[in-house]
């Protein structure tokens, strides 16, 4: 499928797939998105925590990159596994300018070691900050009880509608630990039912630009009502 690099409204660029009309972020801005979803309602709940965090669609690596850059800031100690079955190129990545976008020039050969690491092998970032990439199918993900947050990034329900689904979430709710989070920029009323279904809480919060909601789930403590 052709990938071509657009400009979002932000200012900042991603990768879109011509044939589906579909971007990797936001089009009304991917920084902007990815800021709004990830961090201020999944991120910054884990402040002074050692955390395991999961990402479904490693893609481009800007949650990534914007997340070793928050680490700081909200004193995490982060051990960060992204999962990608269909790897963007070397190319791509430098036309997508993500360390000037952020003004993270300090960051920019981390964020070259990220797309040269190795699959599967984990490797340190910074003292506070490990990263292992997985080149496998969202649905070969068997983790159990190992992340307190996930940031669920997969293509959207239009093109992909099986990872939206009762069985990928119950995956990710096996894979979460107790009272842990997965935040996502869909809203759609579908989605929340397959999240509740498998048992997580569901809150909807307001969307990043573009979109009026989003969704957070939460793995609830046994007993607790799952509505």
């Amino acid at each position: 499928m052709k990938r071509n690099i657009i400009t979002t409204s932000d200012g900042s660029k991603t990768i879109q797939i011509e044939e589906w009309d579909e971007q990797y972020h936001s089009k009304h801005g991917a920084v902007q998105e990815a800021y709004h979803v990830f961090i201020k309602h999944g991120l910054s709940l884990f402040e002074n925590r050692k955390i395991s965090l999961l990402e479904i669609g490693f893609g481009t690596g800007l949650n990534t990159l914007i997340t070793l850059i928050e680490s700081k800031r909200f004193n995490l100690e982060i051990a960060y596994t992204g999962v990608e079955a269909y790897p963007v190129t070397l190319e791509e990545v430098a036309q997508l300018d993500y360390v000037n976008e952020l003004n993270a020039q300090a960051l920019a050969s981390d964020f070259e070691k990220m797309h040269n690491a190795p699959w599967e092998e984990a490797i340190e970032l910074s003292n506070n900050f490990t990263l292992q990439k997985q080149k496998k199918d969202f649905m070969e993900i068997v983790d159990k009880d190992k992340y307190n947050l996930i940031y669920f990034d997969a293509f959207g329900a239009r093109v992909q509608p099986e990872l939206w689904t009762e069985v990928l979430f119950q995956k990710m709710y096996d894979a979460i630990g107790q009272n842990g989070v997965l935040v996502t920029y869909a809203a759609k009323g579908s989605v929340r039912r397959a999240m509740q279904s498998v048992g997580f809480k569901v809150e909807r919060l307001p969307g990043p630009p573009g979109k009026r909601e989003m969704l957070r789930a939460v793995k609830i403590d046994l007993g607790e009502d799952k509505s």
